[in-house]
C-alpha cells in the first residue's frame, strides 16, 4: 500500500502534530471547514462560503511562494496553516530592517472539536520555531483582527507581541476591521 504522504513534503512533525504541504485531495476538507459558520466567523467571514471551485482558486496552483499546508493531529486533518516570505518593499514597521528575513503566518483550526485544547498554541509555537530555525526568519508576523481575543491570547503565549495597530485593515463580513500587527523576534 502506498503511503499518502510519499507525495507531499512534511514541514514539521512533533508527537501528535504534523504539518504537511497541501494535496489536491485536500480540497473537500477545505470546503467542509470553509462552509462552517463557526470557522468563518474568524477566517474569511460567514458571508464568504467556499465551494470547491473557490477553494481551488484560492489554495491551489497559485505559484505565489506561499507554503500552504494541512495541520494534522494524530493523523487526522484538523486545520490549515500557510507561511510566506514578506518582501522587503512591504516592511510594515520600523523595527524591521532591510536585512531582516520576515515570514508571515496564517492559520485556523477547521475542526471545532479541537478548539480550546492548546493545539492552536502548539501549532503557532512550532511553526514559529520552524520558520526561525529552518527558514532562518528574523521575524515572524501575524495580523489578527483586534476582536479575535482568543487568537491574540494564543499568539501572546507563543511569544508574539502587538507592535502596531492597522485601522480598517481587513474586510470581514461587510466591514473593514482593525487588526494588530503582532511579531515574534527570533533573537528574543
Amino acid at each position: 500500500m502506498m503511503d499518502r504522504f510519499a507525495e507531499t513534503e512534511i514541514l514539521l512533525q512533533d508527537h501528535c502534530l504534523r504539518v504537511r504541504k497541501l494535496l489536491e485531495s485536500d480540497g473537500e476538507i477545505l470546503v467542509k471547514w470553509l462552509t462552517d459558520p463557526a470557522v468563518l466567523e474568524f477566517y474569511e467571514g460567514r458571508d464568504q462560503l467556499f465551494d470547491l471551485e473557490r477553494v481551488n482558486r484560492k489554495f491551489f496552483a497559485r505559484g505565489d511562494g506561499v507554503d500552504r499546508c494541512i495541520v494534522e493531529w494524530k493523523n487526522h486533518p484538523i486545520g490549515y496553516v500557510q507561511c510566506y516570505s514578506v518582501e522587503k518593499n512591504k516592511r510594515l514597521h520600523p523595527a524591521f530592517s532591510d536585512q531582516d528575513i520576515i515570514f508571515g503566518l496564517d492559520q485556523f483550526i477547521g475542526e471545532t472539536a479541537y478548539w480550546n485544547q492548546g493545539i492552536g498554541s502548539m501549532l503557532v509555537g512550532k511553526m514559529a520555531v520552524y520558520l526561525e530555525e529552518i527558514r532562518k526568519a528574523d521575524w515572524v508576523i501575524l495580523d489578527p483582527q483586534v476582536t479575535n481575543e482568543r487568537a491574540i491570547r494564543c499568539y501572546e503565549k507563543c511569544g508574539f507581541t502587538k507592535i502596531k495597530l492597522f485601522p480598517a485593515h481587513e474586510m470581514h463580513e461587510g466591514k473593514y476591521r482593525d487588526c494588530w500587527l503582532m511579531a515574534r523576534n527570533a533573537s528574543s
